[in-house]
């Protein structure tokens, strides 16, 4: 880290004083997490809160890197998410919630949930499935999805969930490194309008799949599917089963799930995460920083393919017998209000949803929250990457009507639930806007130099975990030494996530961004995400997006790629204006060598920035795979871009 280069200034001295509930000094936050990390029998009364066939003989065995929470504790995911209910009044309560693209609805009490769960189990052993099996689901959004997850758990088996928008070539490498002996699968699911044939995806898959044993496939959209000999309906599975499968008692640390996450190079890592362990953290984090009512409506608009859709709708909501949203379509499909339309009818209290998605309402302006009553909101969250402080002041303002605290949480999938947030279930503490808070109860947050040397206050470095938790990752599936090299090199003992963050004086944190997506432009390290927070702090400028390309002098240049809000126009002296405002808000070194103005920006499914795309096209390099781009014209509308640019300059 360079010396004498100072931080954006990330937030708002007004709003940090306005923006205050609860107690001003946090005292019983800081009295738990002080105690948290002193005494481990802490986690010992977390994992109370489950039901337990046995208990466990050690709190925890730690093998640095490797942690086995509540040792020979014996325990079942489906039992404690369902069974558990079915003696009070959450039977009958609907635990879920859905609407499909198309304005299809249903809903499905716990009881409804208990049933199913319990045929498709059938079902499954009828087919040969068991403990230790591994299950690929590749489902769309629909009830089906969480249904097969708990079936899966319920017979000790170990669900790997791909989101529905990879390609059959990322299923055949995510399948034959499981080795799965079952595919579940739709005919189809909708996206804007159009169907998705998944059932011919995975078909062309499993070609070079030698452990799949069956497909079994629900009809969503009716289309017409090629039926195979190890073909099998979802309906003939579950029509003719018992309705009890008696729960497998599994070890806590037997794993519950595999999830592929992508890293830098290479291909997608296979996280494994246990059952007793992950259960204990999903529920206390949900309790803390979601404050669940009985009453509440709770939407989190991730995908169930991915971690947060594990914790965050499936696992930690129902672990509280919680009402819950399924949405299967696109954000703003058909129209831009359908977030606020589905606030509205379902009277959704707590709403936990993605900086990105929040950027991309803010651009089409604040008449159509507007038009909608979201007097139902009590809380707000954010999850998935750091949100800029004018982002964070829009959701405030106009979706909470600045009545409703904002959870922004910092997490991954190895982690397994939330590790940073603020903690509404235990205390409400001053919000600053565009800090993650806190570090959860129990986990031990440091920030260290290149040469692992703890920083003062204000200096950006890298972010570490000095103790295991419950909800961390076991290690990753069949791989136990890049597991080792991938989190516990950098820092020796210590898990390494790879993020780039800050501690301010008044001990809060400030997530700056991936640190592989840090740029180095004349010795300087610059945060991808510092520079977008800036962009986007200027009030032409919707979204922003970050790169770098090969410069002689500087090793990087800064590229940018901008959306513009409604009502500006893109041009020389707008981009002079921006250039201005870079140098004032950071500082000279964060000029960006070019600028592209785009109406839309390559993103995934789930909403990410696929900034991957953006370093190939202006390094005139392959694009690789788009298969999970959610708009593919986007990229055609940054060659565009960048073409234009370039034969300006020649």
């Amino acid at each position: 880290m360079s010396e004498g280069f100072k931080p954006v200034k990330l937030y708002e001295e007004n709003l940090r004083l306005k923006i205050t509930k609860g107690s001003m000094d946090g005292r019983k936050l800081r009295e738990l997490r002080k105690n948290a990390l002193k005494d481990m029998k802490f986690w010992e009364e977390q994992a109370n809160s489950l039901t337990w066939f046995k208990g466990w003989n050690n709190i925890l065995e730690w093998n640095p890197p490797f942690a086995r929470w509540f040792v020979d504790g014996l325990i079942n995911a489906s039992y404690n998410i369902l069974d558990k209910h079915m003696e009070t009044n959450v039977k009958n309560k609907i635990a879920i919630l859905w609407e499909g693209e198309n304005e299809e609805r249903r809903k499905l009490t716990y009881n409804d949930l208990y049933i199913q769960v319990n045929k498709f189990a059938n079902g499954l052993k009828k087919l040969g499935i068991g403990k230790g099996d591994r299950i690929t689901i590749y489902l769309p959004m629909i009830p089906e999805l969480p249904i097969a997850m708990l079936a899966s758990a319920r017979l000790g088996a170990i669900h790997s969930i791909i989101f529905s928008g990879f390609s059959a070539q990322s299923i055949a490498d995510r399948i034959n490194n499981s080795q799965s002996k079952v595919v579940i699968t739709a005919d189809g699911g909708y996206r804007r309008g159009k169907v998705i044939k998944l059932k011919e995806i995975v078909d062309d898959a499993i070609r070079s799949c030698d452990s799949i044993k069956n497909v079994i496939t629900f009809n969503r959209t009716n289309i017409d599917t090629p039926i195979n000999s190890i073909d099998k309906k979802w309906d003939d599975i579950v029509n003719n089963a018992d309705d009890y499968c008696e729960p497998e008692n599994v070890e806590s640390n037997h794993p519950l799930f595999i999830l592929y996450t992508s890293g830098t190079t290479g291909k997608p890592k296979g996280v494994v995460h246990g059952t007793g362990g992950y259960l204990t953290y999903a529920y206390s984090t949900t309790k803390w920083i979601f404050d669940i009512k009985p009453n509440d409506v709770y939407w989190c608009t991730a995908d169930i393919g991915w971690v947060t859709g594990h914790t965050y709708i499936v696992y930690g909501p129902m672990l509280h017998g919680a009402t819950t949203i399924m949405y299967e379509g696109a954000p703003d499909y058909p129209k831009v209000d359908r977030f606020w339309s589905i606030i509205e009818k379902y009277k959704v209290s707590i709403l936990y949803t993605t900086p990105t998605a929040l950027r991309m309402f803010m651009r089409f302006g604040n008449q159509y929250p507007e038009s909608h009553d979201l007097s139902s909101l009590r809380l707000l969250g954010t999850v998935g990457e750091p949100i800029n402080p004018k982002v964070w002041q829009w959701y405030y303002k106009i979706i909470g009507n600045e009545r409703c605290p904002i959870v922004d949480t910092w997490w991954q999938t190895e982690t397994g639930a939330a590790m940073i947030s603020g903690v509404p279930g235990i205390e409400l503490v001053p919000m600053k806007p565009g800090s993650a808070t806190f570090p959860m109860p129990g986990i031990d947050a440091v920030i260290f130099d290149e040469e692992g040397k703890e920083v003062p206050p204000n200096t950006k470095g890298y972010l570490a975990i000095r103790k295991p938790w419950p909800g961390m990752l076991l290690t990753l599936w069949n791989d136990d030494e890049k597991y080792r090299q991938v989190y516990w090199s950098r820092f020796p003992n210590m898990y390494y996530p790879g993020d780039y963050a800050l501690i301010d004086d008044d001990g809060y944190l400030w997530l700056l961004g991936r640190a592989d997506d840090v740029l180095k432009v004349a010795g300087h390290r610059i945060g991808t995400a510092e520079l977008e927070s800036a962009l986007v702090s200027h009030e032409s400028v919707a979204e922003a997006a970050v790169g770098s390309k090969p410069h002689d002098i500087k090793g990087e240049s800064i590229i940018a790629f901008l959306v513009l809000r409604e009502g500006y126009t893109s041009n020389e002296e707008l981009k002079n204006v921006i250039v201005d405002h870079m140098r004032n808000v950071v500082g000279p070194i964060a000029t960006p060598e070019e600028i592209y103005f785009v109406n839309k920006l390559p993103k995934t499914r789930s909403g990410k920035i696929m900034r991957r795309l953006l370093r190939a096209v202006v390094n005139e390099s392959p694009i690789g795979d788009i298969t999970t781009m959610e708009d593919s014209t986007a990229i055609d509308e940054v060659k565009k871009a960048y073409d234009d640019l370039k034969k300006t300059i020649r």
